[in-house]
C-alpha cells in the first residue's frame, strides 16, 4: 500500500489575474529529481479556505509515496519454506 505524504514548501497570495507563490531554493532542491538529464520539480498549488495573517490564499506542496505495508500482511504469519532433505548415495558393491 502507498502512503502519501504532503510536504508543505510555500504559500502564495492571489493577484488580479495570477498566484504568486514564494517557495524556499532549499525546498526546491530538496525535493527536485532529475528524469533524461534533465532536472524538475514539481508541486501543487492549492486554495486555502481562509487567507492566513499575511493575507495568503494559496499554498505549495510537493507530494512524496512511501510503501508501507498492509495491516493484513503484517500480522500474517510467514509461509515457511521447506527444508532440503539430504539424501544419501547408495553405493553398489560390484561383484
Amino acid at each position: 500500500m502507498k502512503n502519501f505524504t504532503k510536504n508543505y514548501v510555500g504559500k502564495g497570495k492571489k493577484t488580479e489575474f495570477t498566484v504568486k507563490v514564494t517557495l524556499k531554493m532549499e525546498d526546491i532542491l530538496k525535493f527536485k529529481y532529475e528524469r533524461d538529464g534533465v532536472e524538475y520539480f514539481t508541486f501543487d498549488l492549492a486554495e486555502m479556505k481562509e487567507a492566513d495573517t499575511f493575507g495568503r490564499t494559496h499554498t505549495a506542496y510537493v507530494t512524496t509515496t512511501s510503501n508501507v505495508p498492509d495491516q493484513a500482511q503484517a500480522n500474517e504469519p510467514k509461509p515457511e519454506t521447506p527444508k532440503k532433505v539430504k539424501r544419501s548415495r547408495k553405493t553398489t558393491a560390484s561383484k
